[in-house]
C-alpha cells in the first residue's frame, strides 16, 4: 500500500515538473532556454571533469597514504629487527668478554701452578741433596761405628737405616740393641723404632736436630742402651 502511494507521488511530482518547465519555456522563450540548457550542460561537464580529476587525485592520495603506511610498517619491522640484532650482539660481546676473562684467569692460574711446581721441585731437590749428603756422612761413619762401638748399620725399607748395637749386655754380648732412623719430609732425623724402647729417645732426637752432631747422637743412644742393660 505504501509502495503504491510512493509511486503515485512520484508520478504527480514529474507531472508538476513538466508543467513548470512548459510554463518556464513559454515565459522565457525558446532561445533563452536553449542558452540556459547549454550553460547548464557546460557546467555539468566542467563539474564532471573536475569531479573526475579530484576523484583521481583522491585515489592517488589514498594510494600514497597506503604506500607511506606500508613504508612506515617496513621501517618499524626493520627497527625491531635492528633492536633484536643489537641485543644479540650485546649478548655475544658479553659472552666473549666473559670467556676472555676466564681465559686470563686460567692463564694466571696455570702460571701460579707452574711457579708453585717450580718452588716444590726446588724444595724437593734441596731436601734430596741434604738427605743424600747425610746418608753419605752416615756411610762414611759406618766403619768407624762398627769398629769402635760394635755397631752394624743396615739399609732397610723406605730408605731407613737400622742401627744394631752389640757388646752392650755383659751377660750376653751378642744380644742386639736396635733403633731405626729415617729422614722426614722436613729433612730432619727421626727415630721410627727402638728395641728395647728408650724413654730418652725424643730428647736425643731433638738434640741431634739442633746440633746436627750425628756421632754424638749415636754414642748417646749406645750409652742409654748400656744404662738400660744394668737395670
Amino acid at each position: 500500500m505504501s509502495q503504491i502511494k510512493t509511486e503515485d507521488e512520484l508520478i504527480l511530482f514529474e507531472k508538476e515538473i513538466k508543467e513548470f518547465w512548459t510554463k518556464f519555456k513559454s515565459i522565457c522563450g525558446s532561445e533563452h532556454v536553449n542558452q540556459t540548457l547549454g550553460l547548464r550542460e557546460s557546467c555539468k561537464e566542467s563539474i564532471k571533469a573536475l569531479s573526475e580529476k579530484w576523484s583521481k587525485k583522491l585515489k592517488e592520495g589514498d594510494l600514497m597514504i597506503d604506500k607511506i603506511q606500508e613504508y612506515r610498517n617496513e621501517i618499524l619491522q626493520q627497527n625491531i629487527c635492528i633492536e633484536e640484532k643489537q641485543e644479540d650482539l650485546t649478548e655475544m660481546n658479553s659472552k666473549i668478554k666473559h670467556e676472555e676473562e676466564q681465559k686470563r684467569d686460567f692463564i694466571d692460574r696455570i702460571q701460579e701452578l707452574k711457579e708453585e711446581l717450580t718452588r716444590k721441585r726446588e724444595i724437593i731437590s734441596a731436601k734430596n741433596k741434604a738427605t743424600k749428603e747425610r746418608l753419605e756422612r752416615l756411610s762414611k761413619s759406618k766403619e768407624l761405628f762398627e769398629e769402635r762401638l760394635g755397631l752394624e748399620i743396615r739399609r732397610i725399607y723406605d730408605e731407613q737405616l737400622q742401627f744394631i748395637f752389640r757388646c752392650i749386655d755383659h751377660k750376653d754380648p751378642d744380644k742386639p740393641y736396635t733403633f731405626t732412623l729415617a729422614i722426614n719430609e722436613q729433612g730432619d732425623y727421626e727415630v721410627t723404632s727402638s728395641s728395647p724402647p728408650l724413654d730418652c729417645i725424643a730428647e736425643l732426637q731433638l738434640k741431634v736436630r739442633e746440633t746436627n752432631n750425628f756421632a754424638a747422637f749415636v754414642a748417646n743412644i749406645r750409652k742409654a742402651f748400656t744404662a738400660l742393660s744394668y737395670k
